[in-house]
């Protein structure tokens, strides 16, 4: 007869509330740092547009991660690493796409319509309730933008619906890269991708306005956003599923909602309020069917699922986890 497994190595369930809890505070703090970060960027995009903005920052972003992490080609499996610049393309994307559309739309419809990015990998959650989460996120959204008060233009729907499609990309392979590459490798490697391709699309603009003034606020603004909000949700995205992580951003049109009260001084209506309540309903219950479970000797099949030949990290420890030994 086998003897018992320790009480350890067995995932507990408050474990897992306290994983979902810890992926909670990231992504809010992750929301809030955007929305800051955006608020205090209004000013300048009468300097450098609104493509020049968003390239100057995920240029800085890029070249921070860069130096601070100091990525090895040791540290990545090729298919990882394609991962990595798949992902800093799909960031770029989010970012450039997402100012394309506010150019033409109005914000609140351009906000409903790339929130669907997200609401999409909600819904494919492995429980039912999901629906019900992702149904009342959806309903708060539309209350939040208001959608209904602003006209449409097709380049514009299709800009927002890229953006839509990038970020729900960045949802799901920010998840791979980070359960696949330790720490913050991958998103060093990401981010200069995603800088190079935003600094290309953006050289027109910055070429004829960009001065050491704006520069140097760009760079400090970059370290706001999208630094510290990328590092915390590669963090939050090994402790929630991406269906419950994509209904959590449900969540930041209500951080923006009170961002633009505190620092622009926009108050919200009755349906913005209602929108609030809606959005974090939502977000709680996805919260507590969201954590993500632990390993353990009795979910060893799971590790030998993985038809990737490579190893999913260079490091021994998950693979002897997965054989059910222990880690040297």
């Amino acid at each position: 007869m086998n003897a018992p497994e320790p009480p350890e190595a067995l995932p507990s369930h408050r474990s897992r509330h306290v994983g979902s809890a810890t992926g909670l505070l990231m992504a809010a703090t992750s929301m809030s740092t955007v929305q800051l970060g955006s608020a205090l960027t209004v000013p300048l995009f009468g300097q450098l547009g609104a493509l020049g903005t968003a390239g100057l920052r995920l240029g800085w972003a890029g070249l921070i991660l860069l130096v601070a992490v100091r990525p090895q080609p040791r540290d990545f499996s090729s298919r990882d690493l394609l991962a990595c610049m798949a992902l800093g393309l799909v960031t770029a994307g989010m970012m450039v796409f997402f100012m394309l559309a506010i150019a033409r739309l109005p914000l609140g419809t351009a906000s409903a319509l790339e929130f669907l990015g997200p609401l999409t990998v909600s819904l494919f959650g492995p429980r039912k309730g999901r629906l019900v989460w992702a149904g009342a996120a959806a309903t708060g959204v539309v209350l939040l933008t208001e959608p209904w008060h602003g006209g449409a233009d097709l380049v514009g729907v299709g800009s927002a619906l890229l953006a839509a499609g990038c970020w729900a990309a960045y949802i799901l392979l920010t998840q791979r890269v980070g359960d696949r590459v330790t720490g913050l490798k991958g998103l060093a490697v990401s981010m200069p991708v995603a800088a190079v391709l935003g600094l290309a699309l953006a050289a027109p603009a910055l070429a004829e306005r960009l001065t050491w003034s704006t520069a140097s606020t760009m760079l400090v603004l970059a370290v706001l956003s999208p630094v510290i909000p990328f590092a915390l949700e590669f963090l939050a995205l090994r402790r929630l599923t991406a269906s419950a992580f994509g209904t959590l951003m449900s969540l930041e049109p209500a951080i923006a909602l009170m961002v633009g009260l505190l620092v622009l001084g926009q108050r919200p209506g009755a349906a913005a309020t209602l929108g609030l309540v809606l959005v974090v309903v939502a977000s709680v219950g996805a919260t507590r069917a969201g954590a993500r479970p632990a390993a353990s000797s009795k979910e060893a099949p799971a590790c030998r699922y993985e038809a990737d030949p490579e190893p999913a990290r260079r490091d021994q420890d998950r693979a002897a986890v997965c054989q059910g030994s222990q880690p040297l």
